[in-house]
């Protein structure tokens, strides 16, 4: 009986212990998922103003930088494609979706794709499912160190164009919706095409007055671009940053409300377990009472 006591009690402690855990993680979780958003929504007026700039060198008739333009595709022309996951586990089937999703997106898309993953887990994933991997990249763990990512990965992937290794450049990462619910979407970055061109040259303007491009229309159109670019890699960390936590945030809610459970169960069985032992004595007592009351009335009669 002790010996079965002894071990709810450590079965009891366990649990209580990883209850603890559970919740500092769900904390964490829950606080990172404000701040990420937070980062995403005030990069939104940053990026329309981008956007605008855009619009107006376009619409002035300035030709595309010629980093941004891409190259022509051949046979053997290469699809580069950055997919952002996670570095830990507990995220539920966070990495599973954005992979999956890579990989059929790929699949339908002309050339050979060459995949940078960021995250170890979602390069497991990506690995295992044969995708010929180039690299990979650490999930950045705050807001301040997503700019350093997007920084190397804008480097490398200028290198890359310049040695022609690849004609496009596609993001694939999960997009929060609503809550703890997040969905996979896929952006082609590279090459700027005419379709985006045209459909930023009839962005409306928020004033009746165009503004003008001040001096070399080429330089400015080239700065802009880089900014696009950068603004819509951060935005696309920043995102999948925001649903890994609230995917987490959910793992650690069903894991607390099932360690409640077998701590209640737990419990449950402790108490039974000592009443039962508790009974067991008082019995014991009780007997052991009237065993001696039998013999002290056969004594008196005697």
């Amino acid at each position: 009986m002790s010996d079965t006591m002894a071990s709810l009690r450590r079965k009891i402690g366990s649990a209580g212990d990883l209850q603890s855990v559970v919740r500092s993680m769900k904390a964490l979780a829950a606080s990172s998922i404000g701040q990420y958003e937070q980062s995403v929504r005030a990069l939104a007026d940053y990026y329309q103003a981008v956007e605008l700039g855009l619009s107006i060198c376009f619409r002035g008739g300035t030709p595309v930088a010629p980093m941004a333009q891409g190259r022509k595709r051949t046979d053997e022309a290469s699809i580069g494609a950055v997919v952002f996951g996670s570095d830990q586990g507990l995220v539920g089937q966070f990495n599973d979706v954005v992979a999956d999703f890579a990989v059929k997106s790929l699949a339908a898309l002309p050339g050979k794709p060459q995949v940078w993953a960021v995250g170890e887990r979602v390069h497991a994933r990506l690995a295992d499912a044969g995708l010929p991997l180039a690299g990979l990249y650490a999930v950045p763990n705050s807001v301040k160190a997503i700019t350093p990512l997007v920084g190397q990965i804008l480097v490398e992937s200028e290198a890359r164009e310049g040695k022609n290794a690849v004609t496009a450049l596609h993001l694939f990462y999960n997009r929060p919706s609503s809550a703890a619910v997040y969905a996979p979407v896929g952006q082609q970055l590279l090459p700027l095409d005419d379709a985006w061109r045209g459909k930023l040259a009839e962005l409306p303007w928020p004033t009746a007055n165009l503004p003008e491009v001040m001096g070399e229309g080429t330089a400015s159109l080239r700065a802009l671009i880089r900014e696009y670019l950068f603004v819509s890699l951060y935005r696309a960390c920043a995102e999948s940053l925001a649903s890994e936590n609230a995917s987490r945030l959910a793992a650690m809610q069903r894991a607390e409300k099932n360690i409640d459970d077998l701590l209640e169960d737990l419990n449950g069985a402790f108490h039974r377990l000592r009443q039962s032992g508790i009974d067991e004595e008082l019995f014991d007592v009780i007997s052991g009472f009237e065993a001696l009351s039998g013999e002290l009335r056969g004594a008196a009669q005697q």
